[in-house]
């Protein structure tokens, strides 16, 4: 028995991967084992799994297929291990990682421990302030879905050569998928929503990165979203075509040359963000996208329906969950302004959901009055009936319930959160 299977299935290792998955939470896989089940499961089955494993006996089993809809249509496959493989693979992880970070680039930011989608914007804007303002956006089709697995543990094997540990990496690449249709074998790929997945693509696109550093070029790259930034048009053209040339030929990977392009920073998105030249500093910088904000107004919209059931404090809740997530992700870029624009407009949904919530004049006399209003205006104000948006706005109800009312109530003003965190960000 291999000394670093033995340190995948210690009981320290195995007990951080079972914390690490009852964090992270997410559904069951194909068994119906729940995380709030795995503790009773562990004890009824780990003894006999982890033989299993020593003797290679153990099976993985398939992966339950879920499709979740992408903006510009089509679906993202992603495929979700029962809980107790995502436990073994999470222990997996936990032991090869360390053995792959002093191999993996330093441009190569995606699922790695200490770094982020941030450092990867900011590589970037460091390139385009250097001057290398053409990029060539390389995009992969379907990544996950095609990756040649023969490759891959090729390229595994060269990092921990072990036997017994790799004979389970590829029982799990093997494990297959379960789909309303039935059992679907997986001959390619590595699904993606699996715990094993990121560092497994980190492996493969690793060979992508060390050409590319090779070759002299500057490039980040997040997963399998890589940007490389040239001086010129006519090497734009040339790297797209060699490096796209170089990716089918000996990684075995797709390139999808109706998305792979040539574009200048002001019309590329990039991991949610776009990208501006200050015309005062004399600088690039980022913002989000124009596609990200409209999702998040989407999405804004979505918790401030008014026909959604639920308290306005609720509703607040998941308004604060939604926006501090957003802004922690975006904080590096610049959007005081669509901030300051998305605080009035929530504002004045919430104004809406307490009217309705009020439902007749008495009781609205009741709410303003309560608030500080003139019973005069209280009064008045209180006969204007269902017109939400016009009471909302030009009424009294718009300075009763202020800014200041709803921070009483909870409501994090997104401005002001992002100030804060916008200037933690440049310290």
């Amino acid at each position: 028995m291999s000394e670093l299977l033995e340190k995948i299935l210690s009981n320290d290792n195995m007990n951080a991967a079972y914390k690490r998955v009852c964090a992270n939470k997410g559904a069951g896989g194909v068994d119906n084992v729940t995380v709030e089940e795995l503790g009773d499961y562990i004890k009824e089955h780990w003894n006999g799994i982890k033989e299993q494993i020593r003797q290679r006996e153990y099976k993985p089993q398939p992966v339950r297929r879920v499709e979740i809809p992408k903006p510009n249509g089509g679906v993202r496959k992603l495929g979700i291990p029962t809980v107790m493989d995502r436990v073994i693979q999470q222990g997996i992880v936990q032991v090869i990682s360390p053995m792959c970070e002093p191999l993996f680039s330093e441009w190569s930011y995606g699922f790695r421990p200490n770094r982020s989608c941030e450092m990867a914007i900011s590589q970037l804007l460091k390139y385009l302030n250097e001057g290398y303002e053409w990029i060539v956006d390389i995009d992969l089709e379907k990544f996950f879905d095609n990756v040649p697995q023969d490759k891959l543990m090729s390229l595994v094997h060269n990092i921990i050569n072990d036997g017994d540990t790799e004979s389970l990496i590829r029982k799990y690449l093997k494990a297959g998928v379960m789909t309303p249709q039935g059992y679907e074998e997986t001959r390619l790929g590595t699904p993606q929503g699996g715990n094993l997945s990121p560092l497994l693509s980190n492996i493969m696109l690793n060979e992508l990165d060390k050409e590319l550093e090779a070759r002299g070029l500057r490039f980040t790259r997040y997963a399998d979203d890589c940007v490389i930034a040239v001086k010129s048009e006519s090497s734009a053209k040339r790297v797209m075509r060699t490096v796209s040339d170089w990716i089918q030929r000996k990684l075995g990977l797709k390139v999808n040359m109706t998305k792979t392009h040539i574009t200048r920073p002001t019309k590329l998105k990039y991991l949610g963000f776009g990208f501006y030249r200050d015309s005062k500093a004399k600088e690039w910088k980022c913002r989000p996208h124009q596609e990200s904000v409209k999702k998040f107004k989407s999405k804004l919209k979505e918790l401030t329906c008014r026909k959604m059931p639920g308290t306005v404090t609720s509703k607040i809740a998941k308004i604060n969950q939604v926006t501090r997530g957003w802004i922690n992700y975006y904080a590096l870029g610049s959007m005081k302004t669509v901030m300051t624009e998305i605080d009035a407009h929530l504002r004045t949904r919430l104004r809406v959901i307490i009217w309705k919530q009020w439902k007749v004049p008495k009781k609205r006399e009741w709410g303003l009055l309560k608030l500080g209003v003139a019973p005069y205006w209280a009064m008045r104000t209180s006969q204007w009936g269902d017109h939400y948006q016009l009471v909302a706005t030009k009424s009294c109800l718009s300075r009763a319930v202020s800014k200041e009312v709803l921070e009483k109530a909870g409501l994090v003003s997104c401005l002001d959160y992002y100030n804060k965190r916008h200037a933690l960000k440049l310290c």
